[in-house]
């Protein structure tokens, strides 16, 4: 058990009225994420903290997280980030790395999780009014270059992954060898 001192980073993931819902975010299985939310640890292998909330009051920007900085990431001077519209694994695994990385305070923010930043008191934007032909427009591009983007995607995900994978094994070597420098302080004792 770590002491307030040390204590991770948290993560509050709304689930109310439209956040979680296939009604307002269709193509996502939101129990999966939130299983997956679940599974994050920081780079000292906890587990962090994740609080399933009923409302965060800006349902517009659905799906939403709040990252709790850790104490270490709190006394750095890291605050409370809000993100809106956590709707694919990509941003899920930036917020993994993200978190991995040490999170608000500790670390910067992810790129990818850059135009995801929102507010507790963010307003609900206006719609701007589009055209036929710019509808039309937007619809034939988005058929166009779908596949394309399916691949890249995936090899940036296996890339991801790897690099992750990679970082987490490096930390359980380097324990090792702190273990084993342990061991032979005791047996030169």
């Amino acid at each position: 058990m770590s002491s307030t001192g040390d204590a991770p980073c948290r993560l509050t993931v709304c689930r109310g009225c439209c956040c979680g819902t296939t009604k307002k975010v269709p193509g996502v299985d939101h129990e999966a994420q939130f299983a997956r939310l679940s599974t994050i640890d920081d780079h000292t292998g906890r587990t962090v903290p994740v609080r399933r909330s009923k409302c965060l009051d800006i349902c517009f920007e659905a799906n939403v997280v709040v990252v709790q900085p850790s104490a270490k990431g709190r006394a750095a001077g890291g605050r409370p980030v809000w993100l809106g519209r956590i709707t694919d694994d990509d941003l899920v695994e930036a917020l993994d790395d993200w978190i991995f990385e040490g999170g608000p305070g500790l670390a910067p923010l992810p790129d990818a999780l850059r135009g995801h930043v929102t507010s507790k008191d963010a307003e609900k934007p206006k719609k701007a009014k589009k055209t036929k032909k710019a509808k039309k427009k937007e619809a034939e591009k988005a058929a166009g270059g779908k596949e394309k983007d399916d691949r890249a995607e995936k090899s940036r995900k296996k890339r991801r992954k790897a690099e992750k994978k990679a970082r987490k094994e490096a930390v359980e070597a380097e324990r090792e060898r702190e273990r084993e420098r342990e061991r032979e302080r005791i047996r030169a004792a």
